[in-house]
């Protein structure tokens, strides 16, 4: 096995780890965000006020409400949520979790991609009078989809 298949391997182990770990919190919500924030949410289950809260940072309780109502909405700084986290004794993950694991993503990415090419050979044949039946066809779209995935080519992410 090359280096870089090591290292993409390595790669693809930690992120499904992120998977395992926080996927089935991602479904929560939509975005896996309590409808009233996280910040919000941690701070009401800890019994504290956001009053308490503002002068543990050294700010204004309005300072405090302002960003509880931005962070639903995204428009918080990761160095706020963290800052803030701290404020009351918690630590601030943040990940970005596929919804399946690395594998079955790029496993789809190469199907998409043998299928375009599939599509577009199977289109010349067809005026050829050479289609193929949708067994070839599957077939084809199998066989070139693990040539794509033992290749990685440059232009995987690339839509054409």
């Amino acid at each position: 096995m090359s280096i870089e298949k090591i290292v993409a391997k390595h790669y693809r182990d930690k992120v499904n780890q992120a998977v395992t770990h926080f996927g089935s919190l991602a479904m929560l919500t939509n975005r896996g965000i309590p409808q009233e924030g996280w910040l919000r949410t941690v701070r009401t289950a800890l019994g504290m006020s956001g009053t308490q809260l503002a002068k543990k940072l050294g700010v204004t309780k309005a300072r405090i409400s302002k960003v509880e109502q931005d962070e639903p909405h995204g428009s918080v700084t990761l160095k706020t949520m963290q800052t803030m986290a701290e404020a009351m004794d918690c630590r601030f993950v943040y990940v970005i979790v596929p919804r399946q694991n690395v594998e079955d993503v790029i496993k789809q990415r190469a199907i998409e991609k043998a299928r375009a090419q599939v599509k577009a050979a199977s289109t010349h044949m067809a005026l050829e009078a050479q289609s193929l039946s949708k067994e070839q066809l599957d077939f084809e779209i199998e066989r070139i989809a693990a040539q794509i995935l033992d290749k990685m080519p440059s232009d995987f992410w690339n839509d054409e």
